[in-house]
């Protein structure tokens, strides 16, 4: 069984002496500090888990109430009994108040000791165990959550899925591509559910979201007085994600000196926070995203080469929604769902005309854009089924709904049961037909470009007939 660590920290050589041959003696694994300094590093490096703190610190300025401060940032689970002389019982007391667990009077008694430090860590022990079962529920709970949101049966979309229940076993770095709102933050929240840091955070933060001046500070934190207006210390998102996942979305908007430092990191597991000198250490996974190409920008002296290479240990690509049309009527349903619960009053659902518009959409803005468009339309609708009239005005435009017909509209609907890579091939057939398969002009009114046409004609192995 792995013995509990403990720090003794006094600066007086015959209290370190004695402390240590008593509680070496219950067992315990032992580590001295005689001044402030050294305590915060031993802290810091070996993290033990249970400190006993003496108060007064003879020539330094820092005291026992600025390491306890220490202590507990860094980590509120280590347990902090105070030893005070009788002239320090009120400062006592306020490092009761900081998270202290208790305080232990000069001259020191042996069995007082020993009590107070089993006590203290039976303490920690039942705390961490809460926590845990705490992280347990809500991994289900999260994971259940996530499970009713992650919708696809496509073929592609599956494959995804396939791919990250594979590494999410494993603390393989991760990059996700996809265009924006395929929802790579769905598949970097699922591959953290199901790894063992599941029962710890998952930090997401969007690069492209936050200023150059700020970004440094955000992920790695900093020291009070590290820069103008820095007032206190603060913990930067690596550190807040220790023993979990951190999620580095739009990661291609990285600058040059902030891509060294997350090469570091990745490299070694270790950053300095702006303004110290101390090295940090973090047990992190780290998952990547960006709708942007980044062997591209590689390629391009914009984006470092082995940085790419650590992030790209395994690669998920979220294919388009254009690319999986398939799914479209699940995540319909599903958000209509969430709409009735969000509004009230009896559930929606779409005409065939409706469903069948909204599947032959191009989809720019992917499935939160889907989702968008289907609340607006839930909104505007004054009846129980949601019709074209409701349609976005860019749909209409796109889909030239002004000159359709709703008898060609309708004409889709027969087929919506069938595979939408079918439908989508018919209706193609359709358009070419009734332009004498002409192509340029069956785009135009497909309201799509001639070379994707001519790609879906390859796709589908559709050639003209012989005349």
């Amino acid at each position: 069984m792995k013995r509990e660590k403990v720090l003794i920290v006094d600066d007086e050589l015959n209290i370190l002496t004695i402390l240590t041959a008593i509680l070496k003696e219950e067992g315990y694994e032992i580590k001295k500090a005689a001044t402030p300094e050294e305590a915060k590093e031993v802290v810091t490096k070996w993290q033990p888990d249970l400190v006993l703190l003496d108060l007064v610190f003879k020539g330094h300025e820092e005291t026992g109430i600025d390491i306890l401060r220490y202590i507990k940032e860094f980590d509120p689970y280590i347990q902090v009994v105070i030893i005070t002389g009788h002239g320090t019982i009120d400062t006592a007391v306020e490092a009761i108040k900081l998270g202290a667990y208790n305080y232990l009077t000069k001259p020191l008694k042996l069995e007082e000791i020993k009590i107070h430090t089993r006590r203290a860590l039976e303490t920690r022990r039942v705390r961490l165990e809460n926590l845990q079962l705490k992280r347990e529920i809500e991994h289900y709970r999260n994971l259940e959550a996530l499970s009713r949101e992650i919708i696809g049966n496509n073929r592609k979309f599956q494959k995804v899925l396939e791919i990250a229940r594979k590494v999410a076993p494993t603390d393989a770095t991760v990059l996700i591509t996809g265009e924006s709102g395929t929802g790579k933050e769905l598949i970097a929240r699922l591959i953290h559910n199901l790894s063992r840091r599941a029962g710890r955070k998952f930090v997401a933060v969007n690069i492209g979201s936050l200023p150059d001046d700020i970004v440094e500070s955000e992920l790695f934190g900093h020291e009070k007085g590290a820069f103008t207006g820095a007032d206190r210390k603060k913990i930067g998102f690596f550190k807040e994600a220790d023993g979990g996942t951190i999620f580095l979305d739009e990661i291609g908007e990285a600058s040059p000196k902030l891509q060294v430092r997350l090469l570091r990191i990745l490299q070694y597991g270790e950053f300095y926070p702006l303004g110290s000198t101390r090295l940090e250490r973090v047990d992190i996974r780290v998952i990547a995203a960006t709708n942007k190409d980044l062997k591209g920008l590689v390629e391009d002296k914009k984006f470092r080469e082995d940085l790419f290479y650590r992030l790209n240990v395994v690669h998920i690509h979220i294919p388009p929604l254009r690319e999986r049309k398939d799914d479209i009527p699940l995540l319909i349903t599903h958000f209509l769902k969430r709409f009735q619960q969000k509004y009230g009053g009896k559930p929606k659902s779409l005409t065939h005309r409706a469903l069948s518009t909204l599947i032959h959409y191009s989809w720019p803005g992917n499935i939160r854009e889907l989702e968008n468009v289907l609340e607006n339309m839930y909104i505007m609708s004054t009846d129980e089924t949601i019709d074209i009239d409701v349609l976005p005005d860019h749909i209409k435009d796109e889909l030239q709904i002004d000159q359709i017909s709703e008898k060609d509209i309708e004409a889709i609907t027969p087929e919506s049961v069938l595979p939408l890579e079918e439908v989508e091939r018919r209706y193609i057939l359709k358009a070419l037909e009734a332009f004498d398969w002409n192509r340029k002009r069956a785009a135009e009114a497909l309201g799509i470009d001639a070379s994707t046409l001519y790609r879906k004609l390859k796709s589908y192995g559709i050639t003209p007939p012989d005349r």
